[in-house]
């Protein structure tokens, strides 16, 4: 009766909205995937055409995965400041494919005249987005600095979501196929680990802080409002939500304080 009693902590704001979030974000993918690859057969654009995944390529997501998670758990502290340069870069990339969607339909909506404005990597860009791209880089650049954990989310949801639209599985052997061994990567990495590499390589990387390159470079600099710029970050490879949500935690804090699900798990 006390074990049931402790399952109620569910209903609880923090494990509630992580919940609810998680669900939510399963099934924004899943909308922004089918719409994705129905916009690309329409438009016959195959220049950012998916990637399809055959048996072997399945197999090797969770050997990719266990070597990567090696490496982030002996040397993060010497790439963690290169790892946030290039998440910055691709969370940039994957907000502004969230969004675009979003500005194509405000101007069709309002019989808005978007003209063309530049052309970059083979693309043009119209006005409206050449602004979201800066509405993006904003929101990167306000996460760098101050490193708050709504940030880290928005960030960490868009860069599913662009995961999800592009990454393909033709058929269910497959899917099926993959979700086994990452099913075992899971499970060895969380529970057994700490038996070969003496921690629990799954926690350690998980809740490890990276350098901030921003704080890096403006104190190198001596620059003004240097204290305003966080030192750690965390890097938005899962959503966080404060235990004590209603009450709320300032940047900067443990990450005991918080609770945390993977980008993985959503996936």
């Amino acid at each position: 009766m006390d074990s049931l009693w402790k399952l109620t902590y569910l209903f609880e704001p923090a494990p509630l909205t992580l919940m609810l979030t998680a669900v939510a974000v399963t099934y924004a993918s899943a909308l922004r995937a089918l719409n994705y690859g129905k916009e690309m057969e329409r438009n016959r654009d195959f220049s950012e055409a998916s990637i399809t995944l055959d048996r072997s390529q399945a197999l090797m997501i969770p050997l990719m995965s266990s070597g990567s998670l090696l490496l982030m758990f002996y040397l993060f502290s010497s790439v963690s400041q290169i790892l946030t340069a290039f998440t910055a870069v691709a969370s940039v990339s994957a907000l502004f494919f969230c969004f675009a969607p979003y500005v194509t339909y405000f101007n069709s909506k309002f019989g808005l005249v978007d003209p063309f404005v530049s052309r970059c990597c083979s693309k043009s860009f119209t006005r409206g987005q050449a602004l979201l791209v800066l509405l993006c880089t904003a929101t990167v650049s306000a996460w760098l600095i101050s490193g708050h954990w709504v940030l880290n989310n928005m960030l960490g949801i868009s860069i599913c979501i662009a995961f999800v639209s592009h990454v393909r599985l033709p058929n269910i052997k497959i899917c099926a196929l993959l979700l086994c061994c990452l099913f075992v990567y899971d499970i060895f990495w969380v529970f057994f680990s700490e038996r070969f590499f003496g921690a629990n390589v799954m926690l350690s990387v998980a809740t490890q802080q990276a350098s901030n390159p921003v704080h890096t470079v403006a104190n190198s600099l001596s620059l003004p409002g240097l204290q305003l710029i966080t030192k750690k970050l965390e890097l938005p490879v899962k959503i966080v939500f404060p235990r004590n949500l209603l009450g709320g935690i300032v940047p900067g804090s443990q990450a005991s304080d918080f609770m945390m699900l993977g980008l993985g798990d959503m996936v």
